[in-house]
């Protein structure tokens, strides 16, 4: 179980349930995960006749995605939008959708999160006093530099790489010969242009908004991770709602999926152009060489006979796309 953060979060954090759910995001108010959030609430705002509704706090006006999920464990959020990487030591199961290259496209990650393979990742987080609700789209990560393009693994050797302070990132960008620098996200702009890192990785409204594209001029289309965000309820919120609540809160969540989407594809083909338009140089690659250096990452991480079900299953389905 996640433990109760002491000091963190909204004032008083006391289990409240009324009418009004409260949510967490660390991204601005105009980013799709938080967008579609809000359409959540206005779904459940219409079809429950005005009883429940959400309030959304983004840009980490609460704290980072580890403060708020403590803080929505026992109660003190509802809702909390999250990447999956704080969560994989936490939930064994979301470590298989997090591996490197397990995705081949953007369909692929949407066609095995919509079916069985979500549900049972989604049903993981019951034992840590947390609802899954759906997934959204974290977008394809693609590494860029201040120093050149990435062809080869060979081109990746001594290079400083910005990554989450995620083991299994660390692992990757390890594996591929740089050398990873964990850092969070708001040093990374001013470590680019100061040369202490001499580059990182992540998807392209990302690249954008955080302006990192003005000083790391190379994007290596490598597409190397995939992996989704989350949508989750605190249990503690959960319970004090009936049946037929639930049910409105569940299908409300599922039906925000398609416009997040929707609005993800728009923002990542708008981000893209932009940082086209700018000069940055963007290079095709190919993955095969990269992937194939990932088994002794995948072989570390997958431990457990069901991590190994859900990603040789993955990679089943996407053999069939």
């Amino acid at each position: 179980m996640l433990a109760a953060g002491t000091g963190l979060g909204l004032a008083g954090c006391q289990p409240r349930l009324s009418g009004l759910f409260t949510s967490a995001d660390t991204h601005p108010g105009d980013y799709p995960t938080v967008q579609a959030v809000e359409y959540m609430g206005r779904l459940l705002e219409q079809r429950s006749g005005g009883r429940l509704g959400i309030h959304v706090y983004p840009g980490a006006q609460l704290g980072n995605e580890r403060d708020t999920l403590e803080i929505t464990t026992f109660g003190g959020l509802d809702f909390n939008r999250t990447n999956l990487a704080p969560l994989n030591s936490v939930e064994p199961m979301t470590i298989p959708p997090s591996l490197p290259f397990i995705f081949k496209s953007v369909d692929h990650m949407r066609a095995a999160l919509d079916g069985d393979i979500g549900e049972e990742i989604l049903e993981s987080f019951t034992q840590h006093d947390l609802i899954g609700l759906c997934f959204y789209d974290s977008g394809a990560r693609n590494f860029y530099n201040t120093r050149g393009p990435i062809f080869t693994p060979d081109d990746m050797k001594g290079l400083k790489l910005r990554v989450p302070s995620s083991d299994l990132y660390l692992a990757m960008v390890n594996a591929l010969g740089a050398n990873a620098v964990p850092m969070p996200f708001d040093e990374v702009y001013q470590s680019l242009a100061q040369g202490v890192i001499d580059g990182a990785e992540n998807n392209w409204p990302s690249f954008e908004s955080a302006r990192h594209y003005e000083v790391a001029r190379f994007i290596s289309l490598t597409n190397h991770l995939l992996t989704p965000e989350v949508l989750l309820m605190s249990k503690v919120s959960w319970d004090k709602l009936s049946a037929a609540d639930q049910q409105m809160v569940r299908q409300a969540a599922r039906d925000s999926v398609p416009h997040m989407r929707k609005l993800w594809d728009a923002r990542v083909a708008s981000s893209r152009e932009t940082i086209l338009a700018s000069g940055v140089e963007a290079n095709e690659v190919d993955t095969t060489p990269f992937a194939e250096m990932m088994k002794p990452v995948w072989d570390e991480f997958l431990v457990t006979p069901q991590q190994r079900d859900i990603a040789q299953r993955i990679v089943k389905l996407g053999e069939t796309l």
